[in-house]
């Protein structure tokens, strides 16, 4: 797949998931706080629904496995 998706945030949805990824990545949960957090990963959820066409084709299970094992890399 070597197609770019590009997404276009709105300034508080973009700082929203700033925040939200930061708290991931610090404490390791992914937990909502607040009910913005989760309108802003709605409205990201359908950014991408009208990029992707791969959720609708019959072999998505096998396209994400397979993008997973790729953003995953090689076992060490």
């Amino acid at each position: 797949m070597s197609k770019l998706v590009r997404l276009e945030l709105e300034p508080d949805e973009a700082l929203v998931l700033f925040e939200f990824l930061s708290r991931y990545s610090d404490e390791q949960v992914l937990a909502i706080e607040d009910k913005a957090e989760q309108v802003a990963l709605w409205n990201l959820l359908c950014l991408l629904e009208k990029q992707l066409v791969e959720p609708f084709l019959p072999e998505y299970s096998r396209l994400v496995r397979d993008a997973r094992d790729r953003l995953r890399g090689p076992a060490e």
